[in-house]
């Protein structure tokens, strides 16, 4: 009888960290099939929900972590189980007592770093606006157009301040009246909360908060898909609206505004993949496909899995932290469907799936790669 009651609080735990859901499946196993994990180990999503209906989670073991919340299995479940939020429920638990498997202990330094500079990498919070040196780019005012915020990547990763250059060079372009907030502001908390530690995600949103309505932020411009479906669909939560949009959606709009101006060809063939957290999670997969049909000379062809059935790169859930063996990285087998459709760049929005493809790429042959390209890196190529 002890086991019993011990599994009852164990699923009444998790139902109160958010996993009531769970109790809605009825084990028809659709999360298994559309799964990115079972195209290269086995993993059952079904499984899990089921020990979780009966508080029989093993938060030590592997499977807890391995989700990547790429949102498939959401999307086709009959039932609503909201596997991704459950998922995450089993996670937090874990995280309050302390548990990680060893793939999962890099969370452990991240916590580390984040709380202390207030950025998964641990680098000084007053080099966070070191990217734009040189740029012509200033603290935000109330009186702006729009806050840029790039997010910790495009701040601290030297392959991804090209996104950022690349952005407020195109802003500058374009005339908006723009700035950043670099040392002020902290990580989005959008993958820390995936992981499960929602009180480090509290603690960075109340933060981020104060810091926007201190400084008259309205409007605010990302970079990421994660830092987007925070701040769009999780600050609410803390009773406060901006108006947030992606880079992708305001190249649109300046391009059909005319305050971009297209003026030079891009002659090549170019694939563009979609991100999860843009596309899935918030069905944002038009803007991005109608800017790049506006580049003339470029030529765009889809990949086998492309927009709501796009193949996940492997980052979200805070797995962009961990440690994945070769032989199970998603991006791998994404990189295969984008050489062979025989472009000659892969585009995509978010510096998670750019930093996973370009891990991929040093283990392919010569004769297979393929060049790594944001969005914006693209439309600076081709503005007058």
């Amino acid at each position: 009888m002890e086991n019993i009651t011990d599994y009852k609080e164990i699923a009444d735990i998790i139902k109160d960290k958010g996993g009531d859901n769970f109790k809605f499946c009825y084990q028809c196993g659709k999360c298994d099939v559309v799964c990115p994990w079972n195209e290269v180990r086995h993993f059952s999503m079904r499984k899990l929900v089921r020990e979780a209906t009966f508080g029989m989670s093993q938060i030590e073991a592997d499977d807890v972590w391995l989700c990547t919340t790429c949102g498939k299995c959401s999307k086709i479940c009959p039932r609503d189980v909201k596997q991704v939020e459950s998922g995450i429920a089993v996670r937090r638990m874990a995280t309050e007592y302390g548990v990680y498997p060893p793939t999962a202990n890099p969370i452990r330094s991240i916590r580390s770093n984040i709380s202390a500079e207030g950025n998964p990498f641990g680098e000084e919070r007053n080099k966070r606006a070191d990217w734009a040196k040189g740029l012509g780019v200033n603290e935000f005012t109330g009186n702006m157009e729009i806050l840029y915020y790039p997010g910790c990547y495009l701040s601290y990763d030297p392959r991804l301040k090209k996104v950022a250059i690349a952005t407020a060079n195109i802003l500058n372009k374009a005339g908006v009246k723009f700035g950043i907030l670099g040392p002020k502001e902290n990580c989005c908390g959008e993958s820390i909360r995936k992981t499960g530690d929602e009180e480090l995600f509290r603690h960075l949103a109340k933060e981020n908060i104060k810091t926007f309505v201190d400084h008259g932020v309205k409007k605010i411009l990302v970079s990421s898909p994660h830092c987007y479906h925070t701040f769009k669909n999780e600050y609410p939560e803390f009773m406060v609206h901006f108006e947030v949009v992606h880079i992708a959606q305001y190249l649109s709009e300046l391009i059909n505004k005319g305050r971009l101006e297209i003026s030079r060809e891009y002659g090549k063939r170019i694939t563009y993949h979609d991100p999860c957290y843009l596309g899935r999670h918030n069905g944002i997969y038009d803007e991005p496909r109608n800017v790049l049909q506006k580049v003339s000379g470029l030529e765009l062809v889809e990949m086998a899995d492309s927009k709501e059935d796009s193949f996940c790169c492997g980052g979200g859930g805070g797995r962009i932290w961990m440690d994945t063996p070769k032989g199970e990285r998603f991006s791998d087998l994404r990189l295969d469907q984008a050489v062979e459709t025989g472009a000659e760049v892969l585009v995509t929005s978010c510096p998670y799936c750019i930093a996973n493809f370009e891990d991929s790429m040093l283990s392919r042959k010569e004769s297979e790669t393929i060049e790594i390209k944001d969005i914006t890196e693209i439309i600076q190529e081709v503005i007058s």
